[in-house]
């Protein structure tokens, strides 16, 4: 086989898997987003994949031999709050000045015209998702957008809201002066997850999570007692390094299959659309696999999904009825 007629064998499955991907959209009752790093590359924000990449965007760290699992350690914020501060402070700028791409915004029409509506997992820390307009963001790592006590001495969790970091870019070290604690005077932090972490607080993305296992019980609940539209998962740019983000995408998936009385046994029968042009495995019969990026594997589909006016309608509190059969097909 000559690589030419290998690329057109490639492309032409990607089409077809395409098609599967668009029926299962069209004929969603509900969607579930889980996101990754690699969600927000096409907006232009560095995905931190492996040292070389992570170099690439911080050319300082390089230098200096330190790795992202490096800078990600609370105990800089003591020992060294002008490293810290550097790393987390460029960061928050980078996000605030970052403008989501035009795939954020599909994925969100998507949601407003299904009956269950849309809600989202994500291991990014960068509100790229609220600031398309989403609610109902779970960021099971935190925020950059919110600060909490470096100690911590409460469980306290406040906006960032005019927080500036002034740093030397040379040296990726902040120069002060640094936010700290209304109720202790300590230094602040973002409220991040970072790498053994003992001090992060987790309230606000607890009480998201929960809100979301909430949303996801009735999602079932419905369509278990409907056999109507189900719940399609769209996981996108997700690694394996830390599978956070794909395991709860597949269990989802799972559930809503589950419910569906769907026979994972078969090729392309399940619920999950896994998009990432590196890591897009995805088990037989557990969903369908889009070997590319976010924002172009989402213009595709809604370009398909423009032929399905079930998408494009709004049901308002009706859940769509489909035969069973015809629901299998996609």
């Amino acid at each position: 086989m000559t690589d030419a007629t290998r690329g057109e064998d490639v492309g032409a499955e990607l089409e077809d898997a395409l098609d599967v991907a668009a029926g299962l959209v069209a004929r969603a009752g509900a969607l579930l987003v889980c996101a990754g790093a690699g969600m927000g590359v096409d907006s232009g924000l560095p995905d931190f994949r492996g040292n070389a990449g992570f170099w690439r965007a911080y050319p300082p760290y390089a230098r200096l031999g330190m790795s992202f699992v490096d800078l990600a350690d609370p105990e800089h914020f003591a020992a060294d709050p002008e490293l810290a501060w550097g790393f987390y402070g460029h960061r928050l700028g980078l996000y605030r000045r970052t403008v989501p791409h035009a795939g954020f915004e599909i994925l969100r029409r998507w949601g407003a015209n299904l009956p269950g509506g849309a809600r989202v997992f994500t291991s990014n820390v960068d509100g790229q998702f609220q600031r398309a307009g989403f609610g109902g963001v779970a960021e099971v790592h935190g925020s950059i957008h919110h600060l909490q006590c470096v100690r911590p001495c409460s469980d306290d969790v406040w906006p960032a809201d005019g927080v500036e970091i002034e740093l030397d870019e040379a040296t990726m070290r902040a120069t002060g002066p640094f936010p700290t604690c209304g109720r202790c005077g300590a230094l602040a932090r973002p409220n991040i997850l970072m790498f053994g972490d003992g001090g992060w607080v987790p309230g606000p993305s607890e009480t998201a999570l929960g809100e979301l296992s909430a949303w996801l019980r009735d999602v079932l609940e419905r369509q278990a007692a409907t056999g109507a539209g189900r719940l399609v998962v769209v996981e996108l740019g997700a690694g394996g390094a830390i599978p956070t983000v794909r395991l709860h995408a597949e269990r989802a998936a799972a559930a809503s299959d589950a419910v569906a009385g769907l026979n994972t046994s078969g090729v392309g029968a399940g619920s999950l659309i896994r998009i990432n042009p590196t890591e897009p495995a995805v088990r037989p019969g557990a969903g369908i696999s889009l070997p590319t990026g976010a924002l172009a594997a989402l213009t595709a589909l809604d370009t398909r999904c423009a032929e399905f006016p079930t998408l494009r309608r709004a049901v308002g509190d009706e859940w769509p009825n489909f035969d069973r059969e015809d629901t299998r097909r996609f």
